[in-house]
């Protein structure tokens, strides 16, 4: 063959040992995290609501800044007031007019103004406090955010693997079984079996089949919740690996309560309280005057001649007397608010202990369920393998042989059961300490 004709062969050996490769890098579960806290449209949505209340923080701060504003007002009347005004802005007036009777009358105005509010008892402070604190309570929202989707993250990463360990578990299962149905009736051609063994076994091995069907597709069904928790079809059957390792140590009996003082829910219901004590303290202050100071400069011409400059400068201060209780509503609404944000805080602190102490008692019983799988596996395999030799043997009936290989299948579907729902309750005992979002998301 010559060397041309050997080239089609050699690139149809390399496609075909490329593809028989094994995926060379499995996505792991940092790497889900990451693409989740860029990606996913909640987390995005809520960083745009941090800069929406940055941006409200300018906002009250322009308030401690004077006002400049323009304009420029062309209009022609023989109205007499008005053409007066007009004649005398312009410096035009005359004693021998007739100022009944005057001629159609234009006037270009140009102005330029300036207002700054002197002095008002704190308001705008206090307006630009409760624009900081809704900042600080928006990023605090996005905090909690991101460590309860960190969590789900995870949890969803756990799943894929324990329900593609699920259907290495009944592969297993159904292989198990094809070998039994094999001797099965290896023994009924010899005589040593009866024929109800055999349908026995076709029946259990339809079933096995049926479980590994199901958890084909818990596979795929996990795949795709975890795509969508990320926020993008990340991951698939192909880039997962294989299995994740068991937990190295056992989580803590008791917790330390004072743990959830790391919680972004528990700092978002105190800087509530201190948002709204902020909102009473202005509701209070709006029965106290406000000082303002204000100036401008005119020009004033009939267009046809040059313009005439005149200037306004002064002070002013304005109460309100009397507006119908408006200031009196408001100060009861706003100490009803802060009563309501503290009792808010109180109730988010209970549940916050409540979800500590009940995720601290799921993850010790996960480690005890565990532990207590490691070790009986061992024990199902040897049952199986002794009873699988004594029905070969003829020793044992198919009863017993079908009681070993449903206790391996169910001891395999516990451990594997037992390990990922311990790891996903490491993974929430983190949440609920308030640790995944210090892990994973910079405080920005």
């Amino acid at each position: 063959m010559t060397p041309d004709a050997m080239k089609p062969m050699m690139a149809s050996c390399m496609i075909a040992i490329l593809y028989s490769l094994p995926n060379a890098h499995a996505v792991s579960l940092d790497e889900c995290i990451g693409a989740t806290l860029r990606r996913n449209p909640d987390i995005r949505a809520a960083t745009e609501r941090v800069q929406a209340a940055t941006a409200a923080i300018k906002e009250a701060q322009s308030a401690c800044y004077p006002m400049l504003g323009g304009s420029a007002t062309y209009a022609r009347t023989d109205n007499a007031p008005q053409a007066f005004m007009m004649m005398l802005n312009q410096r035009s007036v005359s004693m021998q007019s007739d100022f009944n009777h005057p001629p159609d009358t234009e006037n270009l105005a140009l102005s330029l103004g300036v207002k700054y509010r002197v002095y008002d008892f704190g308001r705008r402070g206090l307006d630009n406090e409760m624009a900081q604190g809704g900042a600080e309570l928006s990023r605090l929202v996005l905090r909690g955010l991101q460590n309860d989707l960190i969590h789900q993250v995870t949890r969803g990463y756990y799943s894929v693997l324990q329900a593609s360990a699920f259907v290495a578990v009944q592969e297993e299962s159904v292989k198990t079984l094809e070998e039994s149905l094999r001797v099965a009736n290896e023994r009924l051609k010899a005589g040593g079996a009866v024929k109800t063994d055999v349908l026995n076994l076709d029946v259990q091995l339809a079933q096995a089949k049926e479980n590994l069907i199901r958890a084909r597709n818990g596979v795929k069904l996990s795949l795709a919740a975890l795509n969508a928790a990320i926020g993008a079809n990340l991951v698939d059957s192909s880039n997962m690996p294989a299995k994740a390792e068991p937990p190295g140590t056992r989580p803590p009996e008791t917790e330390d309560m004072n743990v959830i003082q790391n919680r972004p829910e528990l700092r978002v219901a105190r800087q509530a309280v201190e948002i709204q004590n902020a909102a009473f303290r202005k509701a209070r202050r709006q029965y106290w005057p406000t000082v303002n100071a204000f100036g401008s400069m005119d020009w004033n011409s009939d267009v046809s001649t040059d313009f005439e400059r005149s200037y306004i400068i002064g002070v002013a201060a304005e109460v309100d007397f009397f507006d119908g209780f408006r200031r009196g509503a408001a100060v009861s609404g706003a100490k009803a608010q802060e009563r309501a944000a503290k009792d808010a805080a109180e109730s988010a602190a209970s549940n916050l202990r409540l979800d500590l102490t009940s995720a601290s008692i799921q993850a010790g019983e996960a480690w005890e369920r565990l532990d207590v799988a490691r070790k009986s596996i061992a024990n199902a395999e040897e049952a199986l393998r002794i009873t699988q030799q004594r029905y070969e043997q003829g020793a044992a009936d198919l009863p017993e042989l079908l009681t070993a290989q449903t206790g391996l299948t169910g001891t395999r579907t516990r451990h594997v059961a037992a390990l990922y729902d311990g790891l996903i309750a490491l993974s929430n005992l983190e949440r609920a300490r308030g640790q995944l979002v210090g892990r994973y998301a910079k405080d920005e």
